[in-house]
C-alpha cells in the first residue's frame, strides 16, 4: 500500500497523536508551579485540590482544542506581540470628487 502525501504537508509529532510535544512541555511547567504554589500557600486538601483544577484546567482545554486548530505557543506569542507593539490604523477613504 503507497501513501501519497503532498509536499507542502506538515508533519507534526504529537504527544499519543493530540498534543504538541511543545505543548506539553508548556502545560508540565505550569502544572509545577502551581502545584507548588498551592502546596505553600494553602493547607486544606479539598481546597488544593480546586484550586489545582481552577488554574490548570482551562490550559488543558485550550491545549486540546486550541484556537481554531493553532498552536496555544503562537497564540500566546502573537499575544505578546501585540501587547507590545499595539497599532491602530485608521484610513478615511476619499471620494475622486473631493480632488
Amino acid at each position: 500500500m503507497k501513501f501519497i502525501f503532498p509536499q507542502n504537508y506538515n508533519f507534526r509529532n504529537k504527544f499519543l497523536g493530540i498534543i504538541d510535544y511543545s505543548i506539553v512541555f508548556i502545560n508540565l511547567i505550569w502544572y509545577g508551579i502551581v502545584f507548588i504554589l498551592v502546596n505553600i500557600i494553602f493547607n486544606n486538601l479539598n481546597f488544593k485540590i480546586y484550586t489545582f483544577i481552577f488554574l490548570c484546567f482551562p490550559l488543558l482545554l485550550f491545549s486540546f482544542s486550541g484556537f481554531n486548530g493553532e498552536n496555544i505557543v503562537y497564540v500566546f506569542t502573537y499575544l505578546f506581540k501585540f501587547t507590545l507593539k499595539q497599532k491602530l490604523f485608521l484610513y478615511k477613504r476619499r471620494d475622486s470628487s473631493q480632488y
